[in-house]
């Protein structure tokens, strides 16, 4: 018999878990982004705008930890060719010991030089630097020397290409980026530190020629090209005019409801709002540099945000004297649509790099053969001996990570609360619960409850209670799985509860709903996870509040046994389940279901799957879940555990990860989750 929760309205009845998380997370956004925009307005001064500049750069560097490797490039010219009006050098530099980055220079047909130079990185396409041939090539014809590259995951840097499919096996380029987000993830810092860090050695290398002119180099980009042209003239002063295209916008518009949400990984920098940032600050740090915002009218970013960015910007730059050094140059279509203001573009840098007022004239530059541009033997890096992988560079990184030895019980909370971003204490008081009517069955009793995790936010449940008299044994029960199948005759419920045990059956937060999915890899809750770092939750921590609070309210009712809690994490809540039993000391034993058992392999394999749902920033520079393991000793059971790619772990395995005195337990796929009795 269905089950109802007769509390709640009809509109909130309508509503998923993931939808209600969402919109959450929308209002929390919000009013970081309020804040932060009373902050920037009450700036009065130059001095107060460039200490707004010292403390954003600041911020930015500690969340993305850019990479310092310098020194002389490591570089190789592949081929040369000529077209009219310019010549182009396929080239790769390193960018990393033993990390390579494919481009193409774009030279002048006629003069010495030495000539301004641009740095040109392409938006998020399959075919990488070959995207922006058209710009590189009038901006060659023009009198500048360009750098057009391959951002990683694009063009000839496809991470995981398949010989066999001729493509990635992870999918389109945000997939790769998804992906490699998922794997730099657990390090700390950002894996826009590698995108950036292409971009800074490729400026380098512009500077190390003859033929270039190191005063006056110059960025562009579109899209993703856009959003690393905008971290580069950030971070990089040597760069002296940057126009960034269909990125610039602000998270007021990019986040609210009918708005286009988060972006691609690189573009989503965890703890951004939290930290009292916005997409406009990547503009100020170039102030009083000249700066560029390129923006169409049809963008599936909204307009109202990139004029809205603008005026923001513009009052910064008024404030230190360079009003006439930022521009915005708008035009007709959808997202990427540059072709219509090219002669204006290339008009921007002819004034700021080369003191020349003029637009240019955008004119066609065919492609024949574009295999003349390749800088690899067989177009990829990955079958041409091309070096290291971007994982494998995370990876050789994750390697300085291994802590000498496990942490204590009070470090692991500590390291749990900031990792994590859990703030329930266990022992709280407990959240106020509303119950929905109970419905009588054969033995027991099964109430739909509800509790608020934040204002506006609830949580969803089931609680049913033992018929047997007394203080009984009680499990709190977490999964992704919806909660009324839960109270079906012959359901889990009803086999606990004639058991002798009560069940409270939490719905996950975020469960029940879906997004645009980057990679069949990555999985449905990239986008969400990227969301709930920028206002500094994670989904993982999220849940582990929400479990707490649930042992918050148990540990009060008169029919629980306190001495006999139990917690069930299947799949994803697993290690939620792991996380808050290490918090919480009133957690008798611990299960979990089918769930992973390291962090760690998220970055040594070349693939997972799902990682966003459980991942945490940084995690692996504090513990692993070994370490939790350690740490609940005889209190927890493994079911069913499995690797990232959802592979069973043989005992071998299992022994090796997590210590041979570990409970392990396996059950078929078709098994009823059984109370211990039955176990």
């Amino acid at each position: 018999m269905a089950v109802g929760l007769t509390v709640q309205t009809a509109s909130a009845q309508t509503q998923t878990a993931r939808d209600r998380l969402v919109a959450y997370l929308t209002e929390l956004a919000r009013e970081q982004s309020a804040a932060r925009a009373a902050t920037v307005a009450a700036l009065a001064s130059s001095d107060e705008a460039r200490l707004r500049q010292l403390r954003v750069r600041a911020t930015i560097e500690e969340l993305v930890r850019p990479e310092r490797f310098g020194g002389p490039v490591t570089a190789a010219i592949t081929r040369t060719a000529t077209f009219d009006g310019y010549t182009t050098e396929s080239l790769w530099y390193e960018s990393l010991p033993g990390y390579r980055v494919t481009g193409i220079v774009y030279r002048p047909a006629t003069g010495r030089g030495p000539f301004p130079a641009i740095i040109l990185q392409p938006g998020h396409g399959s075919e990488g630097k070959l995207g922006n041939h058209l710009f590189a090539a009038n901006f060659a014809r023009a009198g500048f020397i360009v750098l057009s590259i391959d951002i990683v995951g694009e063009g000839e840097r496809l991470q995981h290409y398949d010989p066999e499919i001729g493509a990635s096996k992870v999918g389109r380029p945000t997939g790769e980026h998804s992906m490699a987000f998922g794997q730099a993830l657990p390090t700390g810092g950002h894996v826009a530190r590698y995108f950036l860090q292409d971009a800074v050695r490729g400026v380098d290398y512009l500077m190390s020629r003859a033929d270039v002119d190191d005063r006056r180099i110059g960025a562009f980009g579109c899209s993703g090209g856009g959003t690393m042209t905008a971290y580069l003239a950030a971070l990089d002063i040597r760069i002296r005019a940057a126009a960034v295209g269909c990125y610039v916008n602000d998270f007021d518009h990019l986040l609210a409801t009918g708005g286009p949400g988060p972006q691609d990984a690189e573009q989503s920098i965890p703890f951004f709002l939290e930290r009292g940032l916005d997409l406009p600050d990547w503009i100020e740090l170039v102030a009083p540099r000249p700066f560029a915002i390129l923006s169409t009218t049809g963008d599936m970013f909204p307009i109202a945000g990139a004029r809205a960015a603008y005026a923001e910007a513009g009052r910064f730059y008024e404030l230190l004297g360079a009003r006439d050094r930022l521009a915005m140059i708008e035009g007709p279509g959808g997202h990427g649509n540059l072709a219509p203001m090219a002669s204006r573009i290339i008009g921007f840098f002819n004034r700021w790099l080369k003191d020349v007022p003029d637009e240019a004239p955008f004119a066609p530059a065919p492609l024949p053969d574009p295999s003349a541009l390749l800088v690899t033997d067989t177009g990829q890096l990955a079958t041409s001996g091309g070096g290291m992988t971007l994982q494998a560079v995370i990876a050789r990184e994750a390697s300085r990570q291994v802590p000498s030895a496990r942490p204590i019980v009070a470090q692991l909370r500590a390291a749990i609360a900031q990792a994590a971003r859990t703030s329930v204490t266990p022992g709280a008081a407990a959240p106020a619960m509303r119950e929905g009517a109970r419905q009588s069955l054969d033995g027991y009793g099964v109430t739909p409850v509800q509790f608020d995790a934040a204002p506006g936010l609830h949580v969803d449940g089931l609680y049913a209670q033992s018929a047997k008299p007394g203080k009984r044994p009680t499990l709190l029960y977490l999964a992704s799985q919806p909660l009324r199948p839960l109270s079906a005759p012959g359901g889990m419920l009803e086999h606990w509860t004639r058991g002798g045990w009560n069940v409270l059956a939490l719905e996950a937060r975020g469960a029940n709903g879906t997004e645009e999915v980057k990679s069949s890899l990555t999985g449905d809750w990239t986008l969400l996870s990227l969301r709930a770092l920028l206002v500094g939750k994670t989904p993982l921590g999220m849940r582990v509040d929400d479990a707490i609070s649930a042992l918050n309210w148990l540990a009060e009712r008169p029919e629980v046994d306190r001495r006999s809690l139990e917690v069930y994490g299947l799949g994803a809540l697993g290690p939620v389940a792991l996380h808050a039993a290490v918090l919480d000391p009133r957690v008798a034993h611990v299960v979990s279901d089918g769930a992973i058992l390291r962090y760690r392999d998220f970055v040594e394999r070349p693939v997972s799957r799902d990682m966003a749902e459980v991942n945490l920033p940084g995690v692996l520079e504090q513990y692993d879940i070994p370490d939790l393991i350690a740490a609940l000793g005889e209190r927890v059971t493994l079911v069913n555990p499995v690797n990232a790619v959802g592979e069973p772990l043989s005992l071998r395995d299992v022994h090796a990860i997590a210590g041979a005195a570990v409970r392990l337990r396996y059950r078929g796929t078709r098994d009823p989750i059984a109370p211990p009795s039955d176990r």
